[in-house]
């Protein structure tokens, strides 16, 4: 633990260079750190096309894009634009990259560091001990860092502990009830809009790679038993080529009798429109995706089939839980306020490797084993209460 520091910038500029679902997770350390510094100016710097999330965040003045991979030219307008700027950035993500910027922008830093977790075999000690040597120089240039732990610590709590070097007591971080800032929501487009019939259960089957998916005889008998209850099938699904063919494919296996309350938006709803989607539904189901950890941040009730990621390190925030950490590794059902988890069964759950094979393009058995019987009682559970 770094000592205290009583420094009370003026400027500060947030780093989350990865994906949506990483922004997304930044907002309750952005909430924290206004509380900390009322009158400071924030900025957040992120990747072009993955900031949808911070639509209408109160706390950001200032919202700085850049590639995911910049050319030289666009690195050195980004430097100028950025140097020395801010008087403390705070590097949400451990990449050299987001480092780099952190350093460039601004006097002081503080930022995650990519870690480990405990009971490691020899080749993952190998790994561990060249990760310290490349984290040495991360450590030099910052007033205090939060390793990263992938199955006992949560990526809000990591997120957070950012600022404990701010507190004279850090445990003061956790004792108030925790929130993520869903963004503002836009209206509906009215060809979608016209087409929506109350009551309604958004579906989002589509992870962002093929070892997070659910198979797709598992999805028919969902959606049939939905549209069974007289409620609508809402799919929704990134503009991403496989979750159009996904929910195509999904569409394909359906009776003619339940697709006709079966209504698809794939790829024609923004992020915020995504959001206002969501909070008139009476639930969610999704996977271990972005927009999952949207529906819980809409205070949705959130239904979330999870395989070989640990919930206790990126479940979907239950807003308004007050602690640390709010799951448990390995449960074959949790609920947490308006999130309920679900995992397949298996000792080896969850592995946190990319499926059974170790690959992007893996399955993964622990979701092949998933019963939808599962899902359509918690899901039952979810909307009665």
């Amino acid at each position: 633990m770094s000592a205290f520091s009583a420094l009370k910038p003026k400027k500060v500029l947030f780093i989350a260079t990865r994906q949506i679902g990483d922004v997304l997770v930044t907002t309750p350390l952005i909430s924290q750190a206004r509380e900390l510094w009322p009158d400071a100016e924030f900025h957040f710097l992120g990747y072009r096309g993955k900031l949808e999330m911070l639509k209408g965040n109160p706390d950001i003045a200032q919202i700085i894009e850049t590639s995911d991979r910049p050319k030289l030219g666009e690195y050195l307008t980004l430097f100028f634009k950025l140097f020395q700027r801010y008087d403390l950035a705070v590097v949400t993500q451990p990449s050299d990259r987001a480092y780099f910027y952190g350093l460039a922008a601004a006097h002081h830093r503080v930022g995650v560091l990519g870690g480990h977790p405990q009971g490691l075999t020899e080749q993952d000690k190998a790994k561990k001990s060249k990760s310290d040597q490349q984290n040495a120089w991360k450590k030099t240039i910052s007033l205090h860092t939060v390793d990263v732990d992938y199955f006992a610590q949560h990526v809000i709590t990591e997120k957070l502990r950012l600022l404990e070097i701010f507190y004279k007591n850090p445990l003061e971080l956790f004792k108030k009830p925790i929130s993520v800032t869903a963004p503002a929501g836009d209206p509906i487009i009215p060809s979608i809009a016209s087409q929506l019939h109350s009551p309604y259960v958004v579906v989002h089957p589509g992870p962002l790679t093929a070892y997070k998916r659910w198979p797709l005889a598992y999805w028919q008998t969902l959606l049939t038993w939905i549209t069974k209850q007289g409620w609508q099938v809402v799919l929704s699904a990134s503009p991403a080529k496989q979750d159009l063919q996904l929910n195509q494919d999904i569409l394909s296996l359906l009776d003619e009798e339940t697709r006709k309350h079966v209504l698809d938006t794939a790829g024609q709803l923004t992020i915020p429109q995504a959001g206002t989607l969501i909070r008139g539904a009476i639930a969610y189901v999704g996977v271990d995706t972005s927009i999952t950890h949207l529906a819980a941040a809409c205070n949705s009730p959130t239904i979330a089939l999870f395989g070989p990621t640990p919930p206790t390190n990126f479940g979907p925030w239950p807003n308004g839980f007050v602690g640390e950490q709010p799951y448990r590794l390995r449960a074959r059902s949790q609920t947490v306020g308006n999130v309920t988890i679900l995992q397949g069964p298996g000792e080896c759950v969850p592995c946190r490797k990319a499926g059974c094979e170790d690959r992007a393009s893996s399955n993964s058995e622990c979701l092949d084993q998933l019963d939808p019987n599962q899902v359509i009682q918690a899901l039952q559970s979810a909307i009665k209460k």
